[in-house]
C-alpha cells in the first residue's frame, strides 16, 4: 500500500499516526506541490491511500479506520460515533482555531475549542475509561488526538484531569510521538499555513478571539481586490441569464437537473414549527437557491394519507378516513401556502397513480424473489372481527408501565413496542380485550437486498452530500445485518396488496409512503419517469428529520434496487435534528408550542417566521425555539441590521439624488468593500451547495453589516452638504450601498421571499438581475431610478412577546372557561362559541393584517392605510366577541 500525503495537509497527522498505531505495512510518500492526486475525486490537499487492488481511499477518517480494520480491530458503535463527531463538530472548530492562529496570528485561538474539549472531558469522566471507546486506544482516540494536537501541543490542556491524562497518554505513545515528529516539521508548518489560506475560509465566532472585519482584512489579497473591482465594472452583463423552465418542469439534457423532495407530512395532524423546519421549509430554502442558480429544479411534496394513523384519527373525530384526509390535506396546504413554500406540486398519496406505481414495484420485487411470506403473532379483536394494526391497540407499556402506550411506541419512554408485548391491551375501536392469534404477512427480504445496498451506499457517500446523522443512523441499521421487514398491515385504508391470500391487507405505510414521491410527480406530469427513472441526468435531494432516515436510506432504496427498473435513487440525504420549544417539546394535546395554523394569528409576518426558523435550524444538533431570541433576532438582525441598511441605501438615493443612482468614482477603499462582499458571497455559495442553510444566512447578515459600517464611516448625509468633492463622494457611497442592497435582495430570497420581492420592487431591480453568480457586480448603474422606499420590518415589543409566550406555553388547546356570573356579550345572529365562525374570523383577521402590512411596505397613502386598519380593528373586535373576550382594543403607549 502507498499512502500519499501532501506536506502541510490538515489531515496528514491523523493518517500517519493511525498507520503507525495500527502497525500498517504502508509506504509513506510525500506529494510534491502541484502533483495531481491519484484519483480525480480526491482533493489536492487530501491524503490518498492506494490499495493493492488499485482502489483509492481519500477520506482521512476512512483511511484511519482501514488501518485498524487490517489489524483486525472492528470499530464498535462508540468509536464510530466519535469519528462522526470529529468530522462534523471537532474538525470545523479546530480548523477555525488553526486559521485564527496561523493565518491571523491570534494566540488565544484555542479558546474556540472550549465546547469541544468539554464534550471530550465529560465523556471520559462519565465512562470511567482511560480512552474514548474503551480501556485501550482505538482509531477514535488517534483521530481526535491528531485533530487537537497542533493546537494544544504547546500549552497546558485547559481541562480537568481525565482529559489531561488522556491527551498526555496519547501524546507520549510511540506511534503518535513519531507521527508528530514526522509531520509537524517547521517547513511543513509553513506549508500548513499556506494550505489553510487556500481552503474555504472557516466560519469564525467570538470564541476564536477574532472579529469578522479583522478576518476579512487579513484574508484579502491584492488579487482578490483587483478581481472584485473588475467584476464590478462588467455590470449586469457579468450575470447569467435567468432560466425560466417551461411547465411542467422536466429534465433538460446538458443542465443540472435537481429533484427535491421533503418528507411527506402525516395527514392526521397539524404540523408544528419543528415539523415545518425539519422538512418543507428547509427543502424550500434549498429549492429557491437552486432556481436562483439556474439549476433546472422540481420540488414536490404532499400529504401521507394511508395507514393506521389516519384510521385512528378518523375514529377519534367520527369521520371516514377519506373525510379526514380531505380535511387535513386542506389544512396542510393552507399552512404551507402561508409560509410561502414554493412547491412545484403539493399532492397526496390517496390517488390511482399511487396504487399503480406501488403495486408495480411490489410485483417486480415479488417476481425477483425479494418478497417473503411468514406467520406472525398479532392481536385480534373478536368483537370487531379483525386483526388490530399497531395504533388500534393501547395498553400498559412493558418498559415504563405507562398506562396509555400505543401498539407501536410508548409516548412516555419513547421505546418502540410490538403490540403483543403490551400489558392489558385494549382495542381502540370497541374497548374490548384482544387476544393473540397467528396471521400471515409479507416481508421485504432486506438481507438478500443488502448485497446491492452496500455498494450503492458506499458510492453515494463518496459522491453525494449526506448529513452526518444520516450516515450514522444508516450505518447503525446495517451494522449488525438487515432483517426481513414486514410490508403489509391488516387495515382497510391503504394501497391494496395485489396477491392472492393477502387481498384483505394493505401495504405498510413505510413501504408505501416514499413511493408517494413518484406518484405525486405522476399527478404533476405524465412524463414523471423522466425524473424518477433517469439517474444519469437527475440529482435527487431528500429533506427530512432524522427519525425518517432509515426508511429513505435503507428500506426505500432496497425496494427500488430490487425492482430493477433504473429508478433515480437519492444522491443527497439531508436530515435535521429536532427543534424543541423553549425548554420542552411541542404538544398539541397540552397546548404547548406554536403549530402551523396558529403562526399567522400571532401578528408576526410569515417571512419573520421563516427567517427565525432557518436561523435556528437544527443542522448539527437539537436546537430550541425561544420567544426571547425571536424578538432579539428580529429587532437586531432584521430591523437594525438588514432592514436599516437597505432602507438607508434606498432613502439616500431618493432624498439626495432625486431617486436616480448617482455617478460613482470608486476609490481603493471602495474596491476593498467589493472584495469583502465578494468573499461573503462565495462563502454563501460554498455553504448552500453543501446545504448548510443556517450557516449561509450568516453570510447574508455579514454583508449587511459591512454595508452599514461602510455608510457609517463615510457619512454621506454630511458629505452631501459639502463641496464638489464631498458631494461626489456621497454619490459614490450611495451608489455602491444601493447596489449592495440589490445583491441582498437576491441573497435573502431563499429565506424571506416576500421581503426579497419588496426590496426588488422598492429598488426597481431589473428582473434579469434576479439570478445568483459568484461575483458582485453593479446591477443598478448611474441613472437607474428607484421606487418608493419604506421600512421592511417592524419592532417586536416585549409586551407582545410576553403575551405570546404565555398564550403558547400551555393551555391554548383547551376551550375557554365560561364567565362565572354574567352572560357573555353577543353579536346578533352569532353564537359566541361557534368554532366555525371563530375560525372564519381568525382567517379574515390574518388576511386583513397581511393586507395592512403590504400597504405599509409599499408606501401607500395614509388615508388608504387608515381605512384598512379600521377594517382590521373591526374584525378583531368581532373575533374577540366570538371568543368570549373583551372587545376593547389595546391602548397604545402614551407619551410622557
Amino acid at each position: 500500500m502507498r499512502l500519499r500525503v501532501l506536506p502541510g495537509s490538515p489531515a496528514a497527522l491523523k493518517v500517519v499516526a493511525a498507520a503507525r498505531s495500527a502497525a500498517a505495512a504502508v509506504q509513506l510518500c510525500w506529494a510534491r506541490p502541484g502533483e495531481p492526486p491519484p484519483s480525480p475525486l480526491c482533493a489536492p490537499w487530501a491524503p490518498a491511500l492506494q490499495l493493492e487492488s488499485g482502489a483509492v481511499l481519500f477520506s482521512a477518517n476512512a483511511i484511519c479506520q482501514f488501518f485498524f480494520l487490517q489489524r483486525g480491530e472492528e470499530p464498535n458503535e462508540l468509536s464510530t460515533q466519535w469519528l462522526e463527531w470529529e468530522a462534523t463538530e471537532l474538525q470545523p472548530a479546530a480548523l477555525q482555531a488553526l486559521y485564527a492562529r496561523l493565518v491571523l496570528g491570534r494566540t488565544e485561538a484555542a479558546a474556540a475549542l472550549g465546547e469541544a474539549l468539554g464534550h471530550v472531558e465529560r465523556s471520559l469522566a462519565g465512562s470511567g475509561t482511560a480512552f474514548l471507546a474503551g480501556d485501550k486506544p482505538s482509531v477514535a482516540d488517534v483521530v481526535v488526538w491528531a485533530t487537537l494536537f497542533p493546537l494544544l501541543r504547546d500549552e497546558a490542556v485547559p481541562a480537568a484531569e481525565p482529559l489531561q491524562n488522556w491527551f498526555r497518554n496519547m501524546t507520549l505513545s510511540e506511534a503518535c510521538r513519531s507521527a508528530a515528529d514526522t509531520v509537524l516539521l517547521p517547513q511543513h508548518l509553513q506549508e500548513f499555513t499556506a494550505c489553510l489560506q487556500k481552503l474555504p475560509r472557516p466560519l469564525l465566532d467570538a470564541a476564536s478571539g477574532c472579529k469578522e472585519d479583522d478576518v476579512l482584512e487579513q484574508a484579502l489579497t491584492e488579487e482578490d481586490v483587483a478581481a472584485a473591482a473588475d467584476a464590478w465594472t462588467r455590470g449586469a452583463a457579468a450575470l447569467p441569464k435567468p432560466w425560466r423552465p417551461p411547465k411542467p418542469v422536466l429534465p433538460v439534457e446538458g443542465m443540472r437537473n435537481v429533484l427535491i423532495t421533503s418528507a411527506l407530512p402525516y395527514v392526521n395532524n397539524v404540523p408544528h414549527l419543528g415539523n415545518i423546519i425539519g422538512c418543507v421549509l428547509s427543502a424550500d430554502a434549498f429549492a429557491r437557491y437552486s432556481r436562483l442558480r439556474n439549476w433546472n429544479t422540481l420540488y414536490v411534496c404532499g400529504t401521507d394519507e394511508y395507514g393506521t394513523a389516519t384510521e385512528t384519527k378518523a375514529v377519534e373525530e367520527g369521520l371516514t378516513p377519506r373525510e379526514i384526509c380531505d380535511k387535513y390535506h386542506a389544512v396542510h396546504a393552507d399552512i404551507y401556502r402561508w409560509f410561502d413554500i414554493s412547491f412545484d406540486y403539493f399532492g397526496r398519496t390517496t390517488t390511482p397513480q399511487q396504487t399503480v406505481i406501488s403495486q408495480d414495484i411490489f410485483q417486480r420485487l415479488q417476481a425477483r424473489g425479494f418478497v417473503l411470506q411468514d406467520t406472525v403473532q398479532q392481536l385480534h379483536c373478536a368483537a370487531c372481527q379483525r386483526f388490530l394494526a399497531d395504533r388500534f391497540v393501547e395498553g400498559i407499556c412493558p418498559f415504563c408501565t405507562y398506562q396509555e402506550a400505543r401498539g407501536d411506541q410508548c409516548d412516555k419512554c419513547g421505546k418502540l413496542i410490538n403490540a403483543v408485548e403490551l400489558k392489558a391491551p385494549r382495542c381502540k375501536l370497541c374497548g374490548g380485550s384482544p387476544t393473540v392469534r397467528p396471521t400471515r404477512h409479507l416481508f421485504l427480504d432486506l438481507p438478500k437486498l443488502e448485497e446491492r445496498l452496500q455498494p450503492w451506499l458506499e458510492n453515494c457517500w463518496a459522491t453525494g452530500n449526506w448529513t452526518a446523522n444520516a450516515r450514522y443512523i444508516t450505518r447503525s441499521w446495517i451494522r449488525d445485518g438487515l432483517r426481513p421487514r414486514c410490508i403489509t398491515r391488516d387495515l382497510q385504508w391503504g394501497t391494496p396488496v395485489p396477491l392472492d391470500g393477502f387481498r384483505d391487507k394493505v401495504f405498510y405505510v413505510w413501504f408505501d409512503a416514499p413511493i408517494g414521491y413518484l406518484s405525486i410527480t405522476a399527478n404533476y406530469t405524465e412524463h414523471w419517469e423522466r425524473w424518477w427513472k433517469n439517474p444519469q441526468q437527475v440529482e435527487l435531494y431528500n429533506f427530512m428529520a432524522k427519525d425518517n432516515v432509515p426508511f429513505h436510506s435503507v428500506v426505500f432504496p432496497c425496494s427500488l434496487l430490487g425492482a430493477e427498473d433504473n429508478y433515480t435513487l437519492v444522491n443527497h440525504l439531508i436530515a435535521t435534528e429536532y427543534l424543541n420549544y423553549e425548554d420542552g417539546k411541542f404538544s398539541k394535546s397540552r397546548g404547548v408550542g406554536v403549530f402551523g395554523d396558529m403562526a399567522k394569528d400571532t401578528g408576526i409576518a410569515a417571512d419573520v417566521w421563516r427567517f427565525y426558523l432557518l436561523y435556528v435550524r437544527p443542522e448539527g444538533q437539537d436546537s430550541a425555539f425561544s420567544w426571547g431570541d425571536l424578538m432579539l433576532k428580529n429587532n437586531s438582525e432584521l430591523l437594525n441590521n438588514l432592514g436599516n441598511f437597505i432602507n438607508r441605501a434606498g432613502m439616500f438615493v431618493c432624498k439626495f439624488f432625486d431617486g436616480a443612482v448617482p455617478p460613482m468614482v470608486l476609490t481603493p477603499g471602495d474596491h476593498r468593500l467589493l472584495a469583502r462582499v465578494t468573499m461573503e458571497l462565495r462563502q454563501y455559495h460554498q455553504l448552500l451547495e453543501r446545504v448548510r442553510i443556517r450557516d449561509a444566512l450568516r453570510c447574508v447578515l455579514n454583508i449587511s453589516r459591512h454595508g452599514n459600517q461602510y455608510i457609517q464611516v463615510n457619512e454621506p448625509w454630511k458629505r452631501i452638504k459639502g463641496g464638489e468633492e464631498d458631494r461626489q463622494r456621497a454619490g459614490t457611497v450611495t451608489g455602491v450601498a444601493v447596489n449592495v442592497a440589490a445583491l441582498l435582495a437576491v441573497l435573502v430570497q431563499p429565506y424571506m421571499p416576500a421581503v426579497s420581492a419588496a426590496i426588488q420592487a422598492q429598488l426597481c431591480v431589473p428582473p434579469e438581475c434576479s439570478v445568483l453568480s459568484h461575483v458582485f457586480t453593479c446591477t443598478l448603474p448611474p441613472g437607474h431610478r428607484v421606487g418608493t422606499v419604506s421600512p421592511l420590518f417592524q419592532k417586536l415589543e416585549s409586551e407582545h412577546i410576553d403575551a405570546l409566550r404565555k398564550r403558547f406555553g400551555g393551555g391554548q388547546a383547551k376551550p375557554p372557561n365560561p364567565p362565572a356570573q354574567s352572560d357573555p356579550p353577543s353579536v346578533p345572529g352569532l353564537a359566541p362559541t361557534d368554532p366555525n365562525r371563530i375560525q372564519e374570523l381568525t382567517e379574515q383577521v390574518a388576511e386583513q393584517g397581511d393586507c395592512v402590512r403590504r400597504l405599509k411596505a409599499s408606501g401607500a397613502d395614509r388615508a388608504r392605510i387608515d381605512s384598512e386598519v379600521g377594517k382590521l380593528l373591526a374584525l378583531k373586535r368581532e373575533l374577540a366577541l366570538a371568543q368570549n373576550k373583551s372587545p376593547d382594543t389595546p391602548r397604545g403607549k402614551g407619551k410622557k
